[in-house]
Parts: structure tokens; C-alpha cells; sequence
């Protein structure tokens, strides 16, 4: 699964594989901490993330949705995603 953006210690990953299983999302990782996101909604699928990394986590979605969405579409294909830049 490949890393699409990393910043404050948080991994942010895609499913690089067609079929991958819908809604749109992507995983993310800190510590032994786990979360996936919906893309279109922002909606939380999964979390045990801590709070403070949550609300970093989702503040970068929102700024890079579209980018987020052309990447899902890329791993539908079979395609490799591109690096999204990090929260600054």
C-alpha cells in the first residue's frame, strides 16, 4: 500500500489495487493507531487515532479532496497514486 503523505508523525496510505472496495477512502497510520476516511464525505469509517491527530488528519483531507479523488481513481485502475503534499 503506498504512502501518499506523511506529516506530524501520521502515514497516509492507499489500497494500490482495482477493485479495492468501495466507498472512496484512504487509510491512515500513527503509532499503533488506525483510521480510514471517506473521501466524498470526510466521513470517519474506522478510528482509534487520537483526537488532536483525527482533527489534523481530516483538515488535510479537506484541503486536497480533489486530489485525493483523482488518486482513488488511479488505484481503480491499477495505477500507481501520487505523493499529496503534507500539513504545514
Amino acid at each position: 500500500m503506498p504512502t501518499i503523505s506523511m506529516f506530524y508523525g501520521l502515514i497516509v496510505r492507499m489500497y494500490y489495487a482495482p477493485g479495492e472496495h468501495p466507498p472512496p477512502h484512504f487509510h491512515v497510520y500513527y503509532a499503533e493507531y488506525k483510521a480510514s476516511v471517506r473521501i466524498d464525505t470526510m466521513d470517519v469509517l474506522r478510528c482509534n487515532l487520537p483526537p488532536k491527530q483525527l482533527k489534523l488528519v481530516l483538515a488535510w483531507a479537506e484541503l486536497h479532496r480533489d486530489e485525493l479523488m483523482a488518486n482513488w481513481s488511479l488505484v481503480m485502475n491499477g495505477e500507481e497514486p501520487f505523493r499529496i503534499p503534507p500539513l504545514q
